[in-house]
């Protein structure tokens, strides 16, 4: 297996460790695909993040192929599964990134009382002799390790320091502090980093990393405390998305780091241009929209209504923008190309976009983009990149839309006929609802056989005018889990149906995900 070398210490930046595909994928209905994981990946690598957490190996053999794929794909970034203190899971993990070009491993196991005495049910010897044989036997095959002390924000130092000089001579080169709980503040969590560089033996040999959960809203604060501290890895995520209230914001935390370079005194080698299209692509895979008001990439990031701010804006931008939209990559949302443009053209503006063209059908998304252009009188490059993500939710799913008529009148109930395929198999239903969107998901269900909870439903336009692409977002409960679906069609209620059959989906790819963790 390859080895990547040792990270730089001589070029003084702050690495970006992407647990997206991991620790954000267990944010409630972000659950992805294996293709959809690609394609963060992709995108992962073409922001130059340095290392991608793709997965948890060994909690299913879903993961396990997810994290395989993700290592096969990417070139650059390394790329590590995480794994607990056992064998099975160091070796699943080991397994699972054999054919990286840059390999690595993320060992873990919390060492505060709370998390000791109550879930591991282990004493603090126990918990020093895994973590050091677990890096240990790691190290047997690879030399990146990672080592993350779960739960150090809660854990007593002296003891946390203790365990961190032990997995440094056991081989690791990356030591993480996590605030797994949001529990911590910045003074707070960046003394904890202070002392560690003082009281750990070799601590300038190993990288100092934080994984830091908003809970109290301080993840990114908190990654910038231990960053003035020393650390020289954030551990975060595209949107901040993770579990409870999130992780770092990737992009908050790399463009504060870039915009107070002055305070900072170092930043990250992310290219900030590819921040805006990783923000849209998360958001339509997983069909969870960006808040309006979310930092850098919300629809309001860069808007001025207040008229003193107007005038101040175009007199001279910096009086109120402390940051350029080109830097993170926002489009200027141009016309692009209309129905006389060739395939050619097309091919060309999809990569200009980063788009990967050979993982989708390129002649179905060109025969849309014209009879799109039938429809619209302007094409904007965001109706392009709804039109090819709503062409790649469709590949290999277990529901598929097939055909959809409703009908409404005054003084009549409104009807739809829904003809889907299960599994290749054409299955038709009629009902009647409150509305055409209401009696299109009872259609919808009666053929899915399940009657999940509908708990929010969101429409929101692409692009400007009457004739915009309606992009509707909503979010499904059944048996305890949760999910989201995303759906884009010049008629809204043609995009309601797809975000239903959508979230029908990764319903099923999360019940498939439950059988295999049972049987593992």
């Amino acid at each position: 297996m390859g080895n990547p070398k040792p990270a730089d210490q001589t070029h003084d930046y702050v690495r970006i460790f992407d647990t997206t595909l991991r620790d954000g994928e267990q944010s409630p209905g972000a659950t992805m695909n294996v293709d959809e994981k690609l394609a963060i990946a992709r995108q992962l690598e073409r922001l130059n993040v340095d290392v991608i957490e793709a997965g948890f190996a060994a909690s299913s053999p879903g993961d396990f192929e997810s994290v395989q794929r993700v290592a096969q794909t990417v070139t650059e970034p390394i790329v590590l599964s995480l794994a607990r203190t056992r064998e099975a899971d160091v070796d699943q993990a080991l397994r699972s990134v054999e054919k990286a070009r840059r390999p690595g491993i993320h060992i873990f196991i919390a060492t505060s009382e709370i998390h000791m005495r109550h879930k591991l049910n282990m004493t603090r010897e126990d918990v020093l002799e895994a973590a050091t044989w677990a890096v240990a036997r790691a190290k047997q095959h690879l030399d990146y390790i990672e080592f993350s002390a779960e739960d150090a924000s809660r854990s007593e130092w002296s003891y946390l320091a203790m365990v961190c000089a032990e997995v440094i001579r056991a081989g690791a080169q990356v030591i993480n502090l996590p605030d797994t709980t949001g529990h911590a503040i910045p003074e707070e969590f960046g003394r904890m980093f202070a002392y560690m560089r003082e009281h750990v033996p070799d601590a300038d040999r190993v990288i100092w990393s934080a994984h830091c959960h908003n809970d109290l809203g301080l993840a990114v604060a908190n990654s910038l405390a231990a960053v003035q501290n020393g650390a020289r890895q954030i551990e975060c995520t595209i949107n901040g998305i993770g579990e409870r209230a999130g992780n770092t914001s990737l992009e908050e935390v790399v463009m504060a780091m870039r915009t107070r370079r002055d305070l900072m005194g170092v930043e990250s080698r992310v290219n900030t241009r590819q921040i805006y299209p990783a923000s849209r692509l998360l958001a339509q895979i997983i069909g969870q929209p960006v808040p309006p008001n979310k930092p850098i990439v919300g629809d309001n990031a860069f808007a001025h209504e207040a008229g003193i701010h107007q005038d101040g804006v175009l007199k001279y931008k910096l009086t109120y923008e402390i940051m350029q939209p080109e830097d993170i990559g926002i489009p200027s949302n141009k016309l692009v190309m209309g129905k006389h443009s060739g395939r050619h053209a097309f091919v060309n503006r999809l990569a200009e976009l980063g788009i990967d063209t050979g993982a989708i059908d390129v002649n179905k998304a060109f025969a849309d983009f014209k009879a799109l252009c039938d429809k619209k009188k302007i094409v904007y490059d965001d109706d392009i990149l709804a039109l090819v993500q709503e062409e790649t939710r469709h590949s290999a799913e277990w529901f598929e839309l097939a055909d959809l008529r409703v009908t409404s009148a005054s003084g009549a109930a409104p009807q739809a006929e829904v003809t889907m395929r299960v599994r290749g198999e054409p299955r038709s239903a009629r009902a009647t609802g409150d509305g055409v969107v209401d009696a299109s998901y009872k259609a919808i269900l009666k053929i899915a056989g399940i009657a999940p909870v509908l708990e929010r439903y969101s429409v929101k336009s692409i692009t400007g005018g009457t004739d915009a692409l309606g992009e509707v977002s909503c979010l499904v409960r059944s048996d305890g889990m949760t999910v989201a679906g995303q759906g884009a069609h010049s008629d809204i209620v043609m995009a309601s149906a797809l975000a239903l059959v959508n979230a029908l989906n990764r319903l099923k790819l999360r019940e498939g995900r439950t059988t295999e963790l049972a049987r593992s």
